[in-house]
């Protein structure tokens, strides 16, 4: 099984900043894709960025220029630097990994979700 340990929500206010971390571990054999989801209350979860194996990353266009995302992949970890955060980016985020297990078997990860609260 793989694990996905999250950290580093909060409360924060208009235009400011948080980083966001997640952690896999476990039966790993390997990790292509690592990202962040996250749902609003009443909203579809929905792709917040994702960076795959070989370094390229995607952002939804509503945090393109504000949010990085990067991965150390001896550490197995993803972080998400949120930055000019806009209360409508007010979520549960949520860490996700796919890859190998050391069976080599095929996983899809998630992790229990970080609460991220930006007031106006």
């Amino acid at each position: 099984q793989v694990q996905l340990v999250e950290s580093g929500g909060g409360l924060v206010q208009a235009g400011g900043s948080l980083r966001l971390s997640c952690a896999a571990s476990g039966s790993i054999f390997s990790i292509d894709t690592m990202g962040w989801y996250r749902q609003a209350p009443g909203k579809q979860r929905e792709l917040v960025a994702a960076v795959s194996g070989g370094g390229s990353t995607t952002y939804a266009d509503s945090v393109k220029g504000r949010f990085t995302i990067s991965r150390d992949y001896a550490k197995n970890t993803v972080y998400l630097q949120m930055d000019s955060l806009k209360p409508e980016d007010t979520a549960v985020y949520t860490c996700n990994a796919q890859g190998r297990d050391t069976r080599t078997y095929r996983f899809g990860s998630w992790g229990q979700g970080t609460q991220v609260t930006v007031s106006s």
